[in-house]
């Protein structure tokens, strides 16, 4: 596949069909389709299959099957688009920290995308689950971003930067990072960690996140499946058998298994 066909096999994926221009509205418009289109999941490791991060594995698994995947596999695939449509873009190495308290330390599992122009740093990311970026964020200092989802803002603190996602409850810490870039070999080893080390998190839940319209986030934690809207109101369902999840993930997800699939997660203990 040359870089033609893969910009019109991506486009054609997340059904996109603005310029191809290296500027900020067509880097928004990307963004935005990308989390609508594609998943974020971790269905693969539950299935006991390996993650392969390789740019032809992640063409044939997040274009060609129409699967999702997590971040090194969505930031992996948009790093190479926006290099190919000519954006200066930079892969950068980060600690998530959702529903982690600043005193424990996240091992550093996680590539988001930095991208200059004209003289001004923008981030994307289209690979954090349910808090994916939908519009990219001006690396600027305690200023409120309006996105077309959740408000956001970038906050210095301990000698390190924090992605926050404005929620009812107040800012929440998305990740840190410190600018450090995260070449190949680090998204490499960061991604054995993250679908093989017994204690990563994606070897005990199910996740699958995907942004709707209007502000609309549709997310599902092993049995939980959870519509929330722009303000932050959730509407949430549980899924009482495995036929049932199968249905949500293509209704919802649009993600085709075989009716007697079976994921493996201690989550995912059914009665």
């Amino acid at each position: 596949m040359n870089d033609q066909q893969l910009i019109d096999a991506y486009f054609h994926r997340i059904g996109y069909k603005g310029p191809h221009n290296p500027s900020l509205d067509v880097l928004n418009q990307i963004t935005l389709a990308h989390v609508r289109s594609i998943p974020f999941e971790n269905l693969d490791i539950l299935l006991g299959k390996s993650i392969n991060i390789s740019l032809d594995a992640v063409i044939e698994k997040l274009i060609n099957q129409e699967r999702g995947g997590y971040c090194f596999e969505q930031n992996g695939l948009l790093l190479c688009v926006l290099q190919k449509l000519g954006f200066d873009v930079t892969p950068i190495s980060a600690r998530v920290r959702l529903d982690r308290p600043r005193d424990f330390t996240p091992p550093r599992t996680h590539v988001f995308l930095k991208v200059e122009l004209s003289g001004t740093t923008w981030f994307t990311d289209v690979g954090v689950g349910g808090v994916s970026l939908t519009s990219a964020i001006q690396f600027i200092q305690d200023t409120e971003q309006i996105t077309n989802h959740e408000t956001r803002r970038i906050v210095y603190e301990g000698n390190r930067y924090f992605h926050q996602v404005l929620f009812p409850t107040g800012w929440v810490d998305v990740c840190e990072f410190t600018l450090e870039e995260m070449p190949e070999i680090d998204r490499e080893l960061a991604n054995w960690y993250t679908s093989n080390h017994p204690k990563s998190h994606f070897k005990d839940r199910l996740i699958v996140a995907r942004a709707g319209d209007n502000g609309k986030r549709l997310t599902l934690v092993n049995r939980e499946f959870s519509e929330r809207d722009k303000n932050g109101s959730a509407n949430k369902t549980t899924i009482n058998s495995p036929k049932e999840l199968i249905k949500v993930l293509n209704e919802n997800f649009n993600l085709t298994f075989p009716i007697d699939t079976k994921f493996q997660s201690p989550g995912l203990r059914w009665d």
